[in-house]
């Protein structure tokens, strides 16, 4: 069954199947869902209601140290690791198929528990989900080593080996497709896991461990512990048997998080920690209107909550004002705030009313700072946390609104006359996630494309891309990349082996 078939589904449709949904709360463990040792439990709240849609089991260290227990006896008895290749391949498609077959299920987990439109994870996050889970399935047969040369009497060999058992901690914009960004190269790659994911949005993530057990996958090789950073997070990365931990989320965790690595026992740590990201508009771009809808999109999808969005808009000061007037235009168009169940919203809240409470500050900060707010941020009433897209002009680059991650629907321009000038405004920051240059000229293109410093870089189009791009970035925005093949050797160690021939 398509995860595409049923997006011409109604408000009503929809409502009805949330109403039968049953939702799982226990930890996953071995296996099977069970409840937090201390029988503590937090609320999984919906930010477009304010509703609390199930009490989770609140996971603490002890859950995590039987978690981690768990995947070491399924690490250390091969369970996973030591099946053929096919085999685990077999295991890999048969769990993307359940997921595409649960697919109304797990959209529903996700819009009702983080906010984000039903249409947007139908026609955007599971096709993603889905891609990922093959590709990297695709990728376990074709893993190679190598024999070097060597002197007659020996034999030298390079393999790669999976490492063991890796945390991994995800975060609540896109629960499900951030997981899955690092669990199918993680056990693509061999190893077991214990995932901890975001206490804000934890329900489809605990779905998901579940259909990789009925598609085949043995129990312990995938666990996952519900609870808070301070606690289930920091007792994962801390633990002496993960050999790695992977994270997405904030600057400030990812620093703790290298620092627990030396604390313990000099684990590996792959870190994607946000973004700044900007977007240059040269004199000569094909498409104004084009471009526009593109920097709306780059900066408003997913309410704002994108760690590449691309929240710096750099326009040449000949194409500024035009561009500010249509940008203000399509953005009332396209995103309307409304039931993210209803098939027509474009714009769902923000996933909780603390954030929402820490954008607002933001950008009242900005206009304290002298910025001039020119899309209006309409009153919204009701007890969702919903956020209207902003736009803000007469930034500079000492504002906090321009230097750090604000992770809403919020977006500044600025002005420049010269391309050296559009280079040092998107450069003078501390992140480097992703960037883009609209150009009709390529020298330009490849000019500024190598002078700037992020990890992505778009030329003419933003968010573009498939499977075989790696995602990350420079700077503070982390040391990791996802997606791409070579994420699935990052969850992999080199073993070599010199054997002597003669006797």
């Amino acid at each position: 069954m398509s995860t595409l078939a049923n997006t011409n589904r109604s408000l009503s449709d929809w409502q009805a199947m949330a109403a039968g949904l049953n939702i799982q709360t226990g930890l996953f463990i071995d296996g099977h869902y069970q409840s937090a040792k201390r029988q503590g439990s937090f609320a999984s709240v919906n930010p477009a209601t304010g509703q609390t849609l199930a009490m989770m089991a609140l996971g603490e260290a002890c859950d995590v140290d039987a978690a981690v227990a768990n995947a070491q006896v399924a690490w250390r008895d091969g369970r996973w690791h030591k099946l053929a290749p096919r085999q685990r391949m077999d295991v890999m498609f048969n769990w993307a198929n359940l997921v595409e077959q649960h697919g109304d299920e797990l959209a529903l987990l996700e819009c009702l528990d983080m906010g984000k439109p039903i249409t947007d994870v139908l026609n955007i996050d599971l096709p993603d989900v889905l891609r990922t889970i093959r590709f990297f399935a695709e990728c376990i047969d074709k893993l190679e080593g190598a024999v070097t040369h060597t002197a007659a009497n020996a034999l030298h060999t390079i393999v790669h080996e999976p490492l063991g058992v890796v945390g991994a901690i995800t975060p609540w914009n896109y629960p499900l497709l951030m997981a899955v960004w690092k669990l199918a190269p993680i056990l693509a790659a061999g190893n077991c896991v214990v995932l901890k994911p975001a206490e804000q949005a934890p329900l489809s993530c605990t779905r998901l461990a579940q259909l990789f057990v009925q598609a085949g996958g043995p129990a312990g090789v995938f666990n996952v512990v519900n609870g808070t950073g301070q606690e289930a997070g920091r007792a994962l990365a801390l633990h002496h048997d993960v050999a790695k931990i992977t994270f997405t989320g904030s600057t400030a965790v990812g620093k703790l998080l290298m620092g627990y690595s030396g604390q313990s026992n000099m684990k590996r740590v792959a870190l994607e920690t946000g973004g700044k990201s900007p977007q240059i508009f040269m004199p000569d771009l094909y498409d104004l209107d084009a471009a526009v809808d593109r920097a709306v999109g780059g900066i408003f999808d997913n309410a704002g909550q994108v760690c590449n969005a691309g929240s710096r808009l750099l326009v040449h000061r000949s194409l500024h004002d035009q561009f500010v007037d249509r940008f203000v235009t399509r953005t009332r168009e396209l995103y309307q705030p409304g039931d993210p169940l209803d098939p027509a919203t474009t714009l769902g809240p923000l996933a909780s009313h603390a954030h929402l409470g820490n954008v607002q500050r933001r950008m009242d900060q900005a206009l304290a700072d002298g910025a001039t707010q020119v899309l209006p941020t309409p009153a919204f009433t009701g007890p969702g946390a919903f956020c209207a897209p902003a736009l803000f002009v007469g930034a500079h680059n000492r504002m906090a609104i321009v230097q750090e991650e604000v992770f809403g629907p919020v977006a500044t321009v600025q002005a420049f006359d010269t391309e050296q000038e559009a280079l040092m405004l998107a450069n003078d920051c501390q992140f480097g996630l992703a960037a883009s240059v609209w150009t009709s000229d390529l020298n330009t293109a490849h000019r500024m494309v190598s002078a700037l410093e992020a990890g992505v870089t778009w030329v003419n189009c933003f968010g573009d891309g498939d499977m075989s791009q790696p995602f990350g970035g420079y700077k503070l925005s982390g040391n990791s990349r996802d997606k791409h093949a070579s994420s699935l050797t990052s969850y992999m160690q080199i073993k070599s082996s010199w054997f002597n021939l003669q006797r």
